[in-house]
Order: C-alpha cells, then sequence, then structure tokens
C-alpha cells in the first residue's frame, strides 16, 4: 500500500519573494499583499496602484485632478452652471454626480480663480488717495475739516468709479466711512474745545476712540465685561492697526492683497450658514442639511462666475475698448446684463430645486436675500479688518 508521500515527488520549500518582485512578475496583484486587482486600488489593503515613482508629469495631472477635477468634467459642469439655475443641483440629487465637478470642489476652484483674476485686474492704486486723514486731523475749524472731507470723498467718487463692479469697491466704501468718521470725530473735538474756551488740540492721525485718539496707555480699549487677557489682545490688534494705517498710506497695495486673501475664509464661513438660513426657510420640506448645504455651493459657485466673467469683461473693456464709443457701449451692455443676471438667476434656481409657488418663493427670496445682504456687509468689514490687521 503506498501512501501520498510514495507517490509525490519531493518538492523543494519556496522562498517567499520580495513584494517588489512579486509585483514586477504579477502586475495584476497587489505589490503590499499578493491580492488580486479589480481596480486602482487594493480591495483588501486599500493601497492604490499608482505610487509617486513615475512621470513627473502623470504626477501633475493626479494632483489637477484631485484638487479641482480640472477634466471634461469641468466644461460639461460651467456652462449649466452659469445658463441653467439649478440644473446642477437637480442633476446632483438624482444621483447624477461623477459626470459633474463636485460642489466642493466647484466652489474651490471657481473662488481660488476669482481671488487670482482680481488679484491681477485690481492693483490697489485707485486706493492711493488722501488714504491718510492728516488734512482733517490738522484743520483747526469746522469749516476746513468740512472742506477737507468733502474733496477727499470727491477723489474717492471717482476711484469709487474706476473700481466698479470689481472687489476694490468695498475697500473704496470703507476707505469713504473713515473719512466722515475722522471728520465727524475732528468735528467734535473742535466744538468741545470751542465751548470750554480753549484752544483746538493738535493734530493726531491715530485711530479715534470716544472722545479721543487710541493710546495704549492714556486711552485703551477696556471693555468692562471681558478679561484682562481679551481687553490685551484687543489694544495688540489696535497697534497693529494703526501702524498698518499708516503704512496703507505708502503702499495701498499692500492692502489690496491682504483683504482679497481674507475673502476665501468669509466665503467658506457664509456658505454653511447660509445653508442653514435655507434650512430654516424650508423646514417643512423636509430637507437634510447636507441638501441644503449643496444649493449654497452651486449658489456661490455661480455668484463666484459672475464675478469672475464681470472682471473679464471689464479686463478685455480696458484692453480693447478705451478709444471706440461703440465698443464701450457693448461692454457697458454687456457688464449690466452679466450683474443683472444673477439675482434673476438665484430667484430662477430656487423655484426649480425646492418648486413651490411664486408667491411664497418670492416671499422666502426676498427675505433671505435681505438677511444675506447684512450679514455679507458684516463679512465684508470683518474681511476688510482682518486685511488691515494682516497687512
Amino acid at each position: 500500500m503506498t501512501t501520498p508521500n510514495d507517490t509525490m515527488p519531493d518538492a523543494d520549500p519556496v522562498t517567499p519573494q520580495p513584494p517588489a518582485v512579486r509585483e514586477a512578475e504579477e502586475p495584476g496583484t497587489c505589490g503590499n499583499c499578493n491580492t488580486p486587482l479589480l481596480g486602482p486600488h487594493c480591495h483588501a489593503c486599500g493601497q492604490p496602484v499608482k505610487g509617486l515613482v513615475r512621470h513627473f508629469s502623470s504626477v501633475i495631472g493626479d494632483a489637477l485632478d484631485t484638487v479641482f477635477d480640472f477634466d471634461t468634467r469641468i466644461v460639461r459642469t460651467i456652462g449649466p452652471l452659469f445658463a441653467k439655475p439649478g440644473f446642477i443641483t437637480r442633476e446632483y440629487f438624482a444621483g447624477r454626480r461623477v459626470r459633474y465637478v463636485s460642489p466642493v470642489r466647484l466652489f474651490f476652484f471657481l473662488i481660488i480663480a476669482t481671488i487670482f483674476l482680481a488679484q491681477l485686474s485690481f492693483d490697489g492704486s485707485d486706493l492711493a488717495i488722501k488714504s491718510d486723514n492728516s488734512g482733517i486731523s490738522s484743520s483747526t475749524t469746522v469749516a476746513a475739516v468740512e472742506a477737507e472731507r468733502d474733496k477727499a470723498l470727491l477723489e474717492f467718487a471717482v476711484a469709487r468709479k474706476a473700481a466698479e463692479n470689481t472687489p476694490g469697491a468695498a475697500g473704496v466704501e470703507f476707505g469713504e466711512q473713515a473719512i466722515r468718521n475722522a471728520a465727524d470725530a475732528r468735528i467734535k473735538v473742535l466744538r468741545d474745545a470751542q465751548a470750554k474756551g480753549v484752544p483746538p488740540p493738535a493734530s493726531n492721525d491715530g485711530i479715534t476712540l470716544g472722545d479721543g485718539t487710541w493710546d495704549a496707555k492714556t486711552n485703551p480699549i477696556k471693555v468692562d465685561w471681558l478679561p484682562g487677557f481679551a481687553n490685551r489682545w484687543l489694544n495688540t490688534q489696535m497697534g497693529r492697526a494703526t501702524k498698518n494705517l499708516a503704512r496703507l498710506r505708502d503702499d495701498p497695495t499692500a492692502y489690496k492683497t491682504a483683504a482679497l486673501g481674507a475673502v476665501p475664509t468669509t466665503l467658506f464661513v457664509l456658505v454653511p450658514i447660509f445653508a442653514l438660513m435655507l434650512k430654516v426657510a424650508y423646514v417643512f420640506k423636509r430637507r437634510l442639511y447636507m441638501e441644503h448645504l449643496i444649493v449654497a455651493l452651486h449658489s456661490h459657485a455661480f455668484l463666484c462666475l459672475s464675478v469672475m466673467l464681470i472682471l473679464l469683461v471689464l479686463a478685455l473693456e480696458q484692453w480693447v475698448a478705451p478709444q471706440s464709443p461703440a465698443l464701450q457701449t457693448l461692454f457697458d451692455w454687456t457688464e449690466g446684463l452679466l450683474a443683472a443676471w444673477i439675482p434673476v438667476y438665484l430667484l430662477l434656481m430656487q423655484k426649480r430645486v425646492y418648486k413651490q409657488g411664486w408667491p411664497m418663493t418670492l416671499l422666502k427670496y426676498l427675505a433671505l436675500g435681505l438677511c444675506y445682504m447684512i450679514l455679507l456687509s458684516f463679512a465684508m468689514a470683518a474681511s476688510m479688518t482682518i486685511g488691515l490687521l494682516a497687512m
């Protein structure tokens, strides 16, 4: 009687090969665990098939795809995003997602592209106008202060026209308000001195706080209900703002760069807040918060795209139309139509996504728009302040 060992030849033990060798001999298996591959990732250990040891151009292509989804999907997404209100959002809710850029990547790509274009198209030179208040703060009569104020505001009006429909318009408004505040503070100081029968105080170009100029020792910020460390932090920031205001007189582009740099963070904060506002407005629709967040991301992506198109038209206008009144009129109409399309688009998008009747849609659209504009104004003021501190 024979045994299996009698009929089978002795086999030499096989020495396991290193993973790198197995990968070279068996391209259809995972180099880490030797499991047969069924796709770009191993279903057993999760290791991707592609590593960094390959052509650099391939690595760059994968990086662009990872960050921006920069392939044919961007072409299929941008057109409907601009021309078909609510279409991309409804496609996403219907489960047809792979053919379009994801909402987060779309918003991220467009906001970065818009800020980059704004940096190129707005150089900040329009803010290089009497941004200091030396004329106002050195005036010794109310009439002189008012004359200096009106002169500065006239120059800001010229700057407002040049910066129209650009992110720099917010900076111009900020500067106008600073001039008015400085003039009002100086007039109050002069009238108080006149009432007391004393000579007007000397000029001081610092930041007005209460009845005087801010000073870390003699007139600091002090909020009674805040702890000491918080008040110290506020005074430190005020000191930075004072120094940066002086720097702004010589280099207005530094403020432009810092303010535009704060815009992405501001919008990333506003998007989830706007989604929460939609959740409250359509609470009886019983939609998930993430659905409202998708609507908010697509809405803000459209806004970024519209601003980018307006900036492109403005740049093209400055390039080809300065000497042609006909082209100037054409570009003006194009800019106006692009700006007018924004509120119309958002209304149609809200109607098509949430599918309510026109009366309720209009009511909620106006209420949401008013609340969001108030929120946006505070956010832009915060962005300008952050930009001033970050210079």
